[in-house]
């Protein structure tokens, strides 16, 4: 523990610590890799905000040293998980709904089998999406191919005008 209070990450994470009226004692113990928020914020490229937005809906649950967050590996798994999920455009319902079989289950078909059905509805979304906007584009075009023809009608007439 540093003199301000704060968990040294490097000691947390390589040993367990207690507090005794000398100060504090390192125990040299086995002990769970943890990491801090500033730490994840850099790796994945966040903002303390977003992460403790995370936390707050659920799909990251870190310990506490004080005041200080302490997020363990399942913690750092389970935001990359939900940044992947992300990614795919899941929501955070989803994402959660997802993440929470790995806890309940170790049955990987039930963990599989939901994962499919969701990519196939995202995938089925996206190919919508695809085919609205193909639509529009093709609307586009058409709208401007009448455009350039009435200004090049435009264009003719001023030059028959401009000839008399």
């Amino acid at each position: 523990m540093a003199a301000n209070g704060r968990v040294n990450a490097a000691a947390h994470n390589k040993a367990f610590y207690t507090k005794t009226n000398a100060g504090t004692q390192y125990l040299n113990m086995a002990r769970e890799q943890t990491f801090t928020i500033t730490e994840l914020a850099r790796e994945f490229d966040l903002t303390p905000r977003a992460i403790r937005y995370y936390e707050d809906q659920g799909l990251i649950s870190p310990e506490r040293a004080g005041q200080n967050r302490v997020y363990s590996k399942r913690d750092r798994t389970r935001l990359k998980l939900t940044l992947r999920g992300r990614r795919l455009g899941l929501s955070l319902a989803e994402i959660r709904e997802l993440i929470d079989l790995y806890d309940v289950s170790h049955d990987q078909r039930t963990q599989l089998s939901k994962f499919l059905a969701v990519l196939a509805a995202r995938r089925a979304a996206l190919e919508q999406q695809r085919e609205d906007i193909e639509a529009v584009l093709t609307e586009i075009v058409s709208l401007e191919q009448r455009a350039h023809e009435l200004l090049g009608d435009q264009a003719a007439r001023k030059k028959n005008l401009a000839k008399r």
